[in-house]
């Protein structure tokens, strides 16, 4: 199975393609797209659907992952990262691709082990999951992540991803199954 996984920003995008085939997760491309700075934001948001349609064609995924969004600290930001966002979900359903969306703690859980990992773990845990020669970008670590995280959960019994058990110091299922 091959997955796109997609980390929308306001000013940078990250991607990243990733394939598991017999248990092995395999890095295929990753990347940032960098709108023209200073562009207005029409221009910016069309430029960010041409750069994942090249990728969309060029690499035939499965499905798109895309990261749910937070709440951000400017309205404007938020307002902004959600146009991006939109973007990204538009090129997906255009081409005619399932979308999948996950929380970043949930992300983080998934390839760090806990989802308050900082971008530098998830940086480093991306690289040795996917035995990169060099960690990737922060924002294409994002993407690769959120790619990781649905090859993980795709392979985990339904509803295992649900949060926190009900009673007293029981913990959801963390992913029990390594692809790597």
């Amino acid at each position: 199975m091959r997955i796109l996984g997609i980390d929308p920003g306001s000013s940078v995008t990250g991607y990243g393609v990733v394939e598991v085939r017999g248990g092995r997760l395999r890095c295929l491309a990753h990347g940032t797209v960098v709108p023209p700075r200073g562009a207005a934001l029409p221009v910016r948001l069309a430029a960010l659907h041409a750069a994942l349609g090249d990728v969309l064609r060029d690499h035939a995924p499965a499905g798109v992952v895309v990261e749910q969004v937070f709440v951000a600290a400017s309205p404007r930001a938020a307002l902004v990262l959600g146009h991006a966002r939109g973007v990204a979900l538009a090129a997906a359903a255009a081409a005619g691709l399932p979308v999948f969306e996950y929380g970043a703690r949930t992300i983080k859980q998934a390839v760090a082990g806990h989802g308050a990992a900082g971008k530098p773990e998830v940086q480093r845990m991306v690289g040795l999951l996917l035995r990169l020669e060099a960690p990737p970008v922060p924002d294409a670590a994002d993407a690769l992540a959120a790619a990781i995280c649905h090859l993980r959960a795709a392979a985990l019994p339904p509803g295992a991803l649900r949060g926190r058990a009900r009673g007293r110091g029981r913990r959801a299922p963390r992913f029990a199954l390594r692809l790597a």
